[in-house]
């Protein structure tokens, strides 16, 4: 909830500063909003901003509120700040829609929406990493040198599949897993490209 509430407070520090931009259309002026939505590690915090000239007052959907202070300014990539009296320093960078902090030792994606986005966020589909678990990938663009093992074999964890010569040194490439070999992809001579695909495996 610090975080959440120090991210709203400070996202609306940078939408402060986009208004101000130069040379605007008198009709396309921008207003900042005080309701924001935070989402981080899988939660989401309505929040409303209240700002005055020390700072802002941020408050939470069941009414606890968070005072928070501070002279961070949008680009700097350390914060300092002070939230209901106690001090918290976060490692800010920014990614769309929000920021990447890291505070003690954490990692964490936040973003601050508005209602409507954040509305329209959560209909979004999760894009899922394919699974290449059961692939043996060429970690870059390199020269097969030899293939160790053939369709039908069974590897063991550790076990070497084949060498792979990149930037004049040989790779030996090894099994991570217990498994049975069921297509090999590629032969001794060839040149593939970084994540092309070597060989396949069954369970």
């Amino acid at each position: 909830r610090r975080i959440a509430a120090s991210a709203a407070a400070m996202h609306r520090v940078g939408e402060i500063r986009r208004t101000r931009v130069s040379g605007r259309m008198d009709n396309h002026e921008r207003r900042v909003g005080t309701d924001w939505v935070v989402s981080l590690q899988g939660q989401s915090f309505p929040v409303t901003v209240e700002a005055d000239q020390l700072g802002a007052t941020v408050r939470f959907e069941d009414g606890a509120a968070m005072r928070i202070a501070s002279s961070w300014t949008p680009g700097d990539q350390l914060a300092q700040i002070d939230v209901n009296g106690a001090p918290l320093v976060l490692k800010v960078g920014k990614i769309s829609g929000g920021f990447r902090i890291r505070s003690r030792g954490a990692d964490l994606k936040v973003h601050v929406r508005s209602p409507r986005q954040a509305e329209l966020a959560e209909l979004m589909p999760e894009k899922v990493a394919p699974d290449t678990s059961k692939l043996l990938l060429c970690p870059m663009p390199g020269l097969i040198v030899k293939i160790d093992v053939e369709v039908g074999e069974e590897v063991h964890e550790g076990q070497a599949l084949c060498t792979v010569e990149a930037m004049k040194m040989e790779n030996i490439l090894r099994a991570e897993r217990k498994g049975v070999v069921a297509k090999i992809n590629a032969a001794a001579g060839d040149s593939l490209a970084v994540d092309e695909v070597i060989m396949e495996f069954e369970g």
